[in-house]
């Protein structure tokens, strides 16, 4: 609820001339005003909520750097063309070894001449913004590819989770009895799978069957996926446990309503605030997800790039984490700023969803 600021300063005043008037004068005047009533608007729960939202600076702060890290993933290749992501810079320097050899005659010197055909870990440059990689390629582009992937794998990955755990959580929660039963303890038992063990018999089994290096990762994130649901159907299921008991629910089924649109209609918009702060929230920790299996040797295969990719270097090349920071930071950095940049607009919807929360 709004109220107009003008009209009611515009009251005030004239409250404060009518002071010293006789009461047929003062009538008068308040007659042929706006009654207060007009001056009220009703605010809609999507505007309110977004008004909150916005209100927040941890909100704006969060769009700011999603936004930017979008602009420059997507748009960025778009502008910046001069290197592509697999592309080798091939314009390597000949080097010259010198030897002296010492003969019981004569003193000679002899030339070994080396050609490097790739210009690898070469400084920043006009050329190379970032300079280049181990492999020669330039790390600018790379981490604007890297980007593009390392964004999209997060995004397919909670969408998948997301609609997994709604469907299986709001039927469990709906039905309940048996129906709940097998699909809790379904939930029981693939919570118990070790992640990092499968992950590494997958990633081996996906490996030994010749997948192409550039869907490798989204079928690891898919399989992934199929197990990490668990934690969306459990909060489906608490809130509609709690829902379905509501007297909306009630009159849904006194008209006739069919289960599923008392499910999909009624139940399950309802518990979207909390599912809309778990996605977001979630999207941070695939991102982090996807780095770490990169980082392990599991995610993005060479010479394809990925945020997780880039700092994997660092793993196989000592001299390179003390003598080439150029190489891994920018990528490094990238994960902060996107892991941040959704925690902060998770918490901005949370505390706009639900105003009870804020501090």
């Amino acid at each position: 609820m709004e109220i107009n600021k003008e009209e009611l300063e515009r009251e005030e005043a004239l409250a404060e001339a009518a002071v010293g008037m006789d009461e047929p004068e003062a009538a008068e005047i308040a007659d042929s005003e706006t009654p207060l009533d007009k001056n009220i608007k009703l605010m809609s729960p999507m505007r309110m909520v977004l008004r909150r939202f916005f209100r927040s600076k941890l909100s704006i702060a969060g769009i700011v750097m999603l936004a930017f890290l979008i602009l420059f993933s997507w748009l960025g290749p778009v502008v910046y063309r001069a290197w592509g992501e697999i592309e080798v810079d091939r314009t390597g320097a000949d080097t010259y070894t010198q030897y002296d050899v010492e003969d019981e005659d004569n003193d000679f010197v002899q030339l070994i001449i080396t050609h490097e055909s790739i210009n690898a870990l070469a400084p920043p440059s006009p050329n190379h913004l970032l300079g280049t990689d181990e492999q020669g390629m330039d790390v600018f582009t790379r981490l604007m590819y890297g980007g593009r992937l390392s964004l999209t794998l997060s995004f397919l990955a909670v969408f998948l989770i997301s609609f997994i755990g709604i469907v299986l959580g709001g039927i469990a929660g709906f039905y309940g009895g048996i129906v709940d039963n097998i699909i809790m303890r379904l939930c029981d038992i693939l919570m118990c799978f070790p992640t990092l063990p499968l992950m590494l018999i997958l990633g081996t089994v996906l490996d030994a069957n010749g997948v192409l290096p550039q869907y490798y990762i989204y079928l690891l994130m898919g399989l992934v996926s199929l197990w990490s649901w668990t934690g969306m159907a459990r909060l489906v299921r608490g809130q509609i446990l709690y829902l379905r008991e509501q007297e909306y629910m009630v009159a849904a089924e006194a008209m006739g309503y069919s289960t599923m649109r008392r499910i999909f209609k009624h139940l399950i918009p309802n518990v979207l605030p909390q599912i809309l702060v778990t996605m977001t929230l979630s999207l941070g920790s695939m991102i982090l997800y996807e780095s770490t299996l990169s980082y392990l040797g599991l995610g993005v295969q060479i010479p394809y790039a990925s945020w997780g990719t880039m700092v994997e270097v660092i793993s196989r090349r000592s001299d390179i984490l003390q003598n080439y920071p150029t190489v891994w930071v920018p990528s490094g950095v990238c994960i902060v700023i996107a892991v941040l940049g959704f925690n902060f607009i998770g918490d901005g919807l949370r505390d706009a969803l639900d105003p009870k929360q804020r501090r």
